[in-house]
Order: structure tokens, then C-alpha cells, then sequence
């Protein structure tokens, strides 16, 4: 007899996750300590679950405005290079904890830059916990990072040349954050024409803030191997008929990095049950599922596991699936993807 999908089941699966923002997926307990080392002011609760709650609530306020105010905390305790140690450790540790076998971070170096650290600083301390994070986890996790550029600031070339330079160090690849409408990839192609010529790889955020025409930007201008989010890409499908755009995304298959309860929270669908995964998955897309935020969302990768079985009737073999398209579409080389999917994944999923 199959084993139920409990979260405890689910738990113990092994899970690839490519879509995961470093400053927002902080500890309560860990803002709160390092507000007091800093000096931060302004946090609205020194308890550890009602602050947990905040952040919550913020991102179920539907207000945009509210959203943001977490991430001022965030990144206002994530200024020295003794709290980007500590935070992109514990980070490493509690994916590990969910059962996470591989995972690419991401984070804009320059929001670290507030008080005095260089963006070469900011990169290197994060690389020494994610470097720590994995020591304390047993080695069970292996970690990628992806290092972004503003969408509404200058200097997206800054931020590739460190992509570059900094590869052979656990740098994977490169992405552009923030707010997507009036910022589109055009602005600067350069840095994604300069990626490609480095042999660089690159995700980009789109079709979550705006529509498919974000998604036409990111994937025919600038060349994005895989979407962030990529939800409103739906749009370019009616019914069973997949317009020109869906069908190139499908057919290259550039993968979807879906955030399930985040992509409600900011807008990008109205609600989960309207969420087009499993359409888009049944028609053969390479759907991936992650967790965005994890701080703001009060989420897990075994959450959001467990959120779309509930909510859209997947079973083991979808999540296998998931998984899998994942892994193909991690910026890792080929054999380790396929070590990654024969020896890990492929035995776990059975087991399940």
C-alpha cells in the first residue's frame, strides 16, 4: 500500500528548490537578535511568534506597501558580515532540516551594502555560511547561489561581473528582482548579452507583477533559461489551446519556478484554487514548486508540497515530477543534474 502524503511523508522526500530569497527567509528569533546587535530599530514585537505572525500577516494584507515593510527589517539586520554569516547559515541548515537536497539562494549584494560592506563583502560572507550551513548540516544539502540586480537601479552589469567572478566559488547564476512593471530586461540588456558571451547562466523574475508580455521580454530579448514565478503565462493560454509564446516556453522547456502561496499573496493569481500549476503541469510545462519567502509566507518547500496535494489532488508521482524538473533545470552540469535525479531523487521518490 502506497504511503499517505502526510507531511510527515513529504518531509522526508527529497526536494530541489530554485526559488528562494535569502533575506526573506530569516529566523523570528534570528531579526530579533541581530536588530539588538545593530541597533535596528522599529520592529513591532520582540517575541519570536508574534513577530513570526507580523511578518505573516503582512503578506496576507494584499497590500504591496505592507509586503515590503518586512523585507526593511530583513535587510535592516543583514548589514555586517557577522549577520550574513549567521542568516545564509541557518538558512542552509533548516532546507536541509525540510528534507531540501539541493537548493540556489538568491539575494541583490547591494542591500547589504547600507553600512560600509563592499558588494564583493556582502558576496563573500554569504558564500562562508552557506559554506558553514552545509558543514552543520551533515553535508546533505548542496547550495547554489544567485546573485541579483535591482530592476529599478542602475549597474545590472556590476552585479553580472560578480556572477562571473565569483563562479567557482558557488555562484551559479544570475537574476534580476524587484518590481517588475516599468523595469522590464530591455533596460539593460548588455548585462544578459555579456552573461551569455562569460557562458553565465541566468533566471529571471517575470510574468508575475506584469503579464505574458514580461515573460516575451525575458525569454526572446534577454534569453532567460528559467522564469521566476511565471504564473501569468497563463494568459497566453485558452483552454486547450496554447498560444505561440506558452508553446515556445514549453517546447525550449524553460522552467517555471512556481511559488503556490506567495503567487497569491502578491496578486499574481486571485486565489490558490484558481492557481494555473496543475493545468500547466498536465499540458506538459516544466513546472518546479518553491517557496519564495519563506519568512514572509510562513511557508516550507514541504508546505507548499503539501498545500498543492491538498489543494489540486497531486500524488507521488507528480511531486516526483516536480522534483525532477527541478533538478533538470538547476544551474548545476549535466552529470552532476543527472547524479542529482539517479541517486537521490529517483530512490527517495520510490520509497515514498
Amino acid at each position: 500500500m502506497p504511503t499517505p502524503l502526510t507531511h510527515e511523508a513529504l518531509r522526508g522526500a527529497p526536494k530541489v528548490l530554485l526559488h528562494d530569497h535569502l533575506d526573506g527567509g530569516l529566523r523570528p528569533q534570528t531579526v530579533i537578535e541581530l536588530a539588538d546587535a545593530c541597533g535596528h530599530q522599529g520592529l513591532p514585537t520582540t517575541d519570536p511568534v508574534a513577530l513570526g505572525n507580523w511578518f505573516r500577516d503582512n503578506a496576507n494584507s494584499g497590500s504591496l506597501v505592507r509586503y515590503l515593510e518586512g523585507f526593511a527589517h530583513t535587510c535592516g539586520v543583514m548589514q555586517d558580515e557577522e549577520a550574513l554569516v549567521r542568516v545564509a547559515s541557518e538558512a542552509v541548515q533548516d532546507l536541509a532540516a525540510d528534507g531540501v537536497v539541493y537548493a540556489e539562494i538568491r539575494y541583490a549584494p547591494e542591500l547589504f551594502t547600507e553600512r560600509g560592506l563592499s558588494l564583493e563583502q556582502a558576496v563573500e560572507a554569504v558564500q562562508e555560511g552557506f559554506r558553514q550551513g552545509r558543514e552543520a548540516s551533515g553535508g546533505k544539502i548542496r547550495v547554489g547561489t544567485l546573485l541579483c540586480a535591482m530592476r529599478q537601479n542602475d549597474g545590472w552589469q556590476r552585479i553580472a561581473d560578480l556572477v562571473v567572478r565569483y563562479r567557482d566559488a558557488g555562484v551559479v547564476g544570475f537574476d534580476i528582482a524587484g518590481p517588475e512593471a516599468g523595469f522590464p530586461p530591455s533596460r539593460e540588456l548588455s548585462a544578459f548579452e555579456y552573461l551569455r558571451r562569460e557562458n553565465a547562466h541566468f533566471t529571471i523574475h517575470a510574468a508575475e507583477a506584469a503579464g505574458a508580455e514580461s515573460a516575451w521580454e525575458a525569454v526572446q530579448l534577454a534569453g532567460a533559461e528559467r522564469l521566476g514565478h511565471g504564473v501569468r503565462l497563463a494568459e497566453d493560454i485558452k483552454g486547450d489551446e496554447v498560444g505561440r509564446l506558452a508553446a515556445y516556453v514549453r517546447d525550449r522547456r524553460i522552467a517555471l519556478e512556481m511559488c503556490p502561496t506567495s503567487n497569491v499573496q502578491t496578486g499574481a493569481v486571485a486565489s490558490l484554487a484558481e492557481h494555473p500549476i496543475k493545468r500547466m503541469h498536465e499540458l506538459g510545462f516544466r513546472v518546479t514548486v518553491n517557496t519564495d519567502n519563506r519568512l514572509m509566507s510562513d511557508v516550507t518547500l514541504t508546505g507548499e508540497f503539501a498545500t498543492v496535494v491538498e489543494q489540486f489532488g497531486f500524488g507521488a508521482d507528480d511531486l516526483r515530477k516536480f522534483t525532477v524538473n527541478a533538478a533538470k533545470a538547476a544551474f548545476l552540469p549535466h552529470e552532476e543534474r543527472r547524479a542529482l535525479i539517479r541517486d537521490v531523487i529517483e530512490p527517495g521518490y520510490a520509497a515514498l
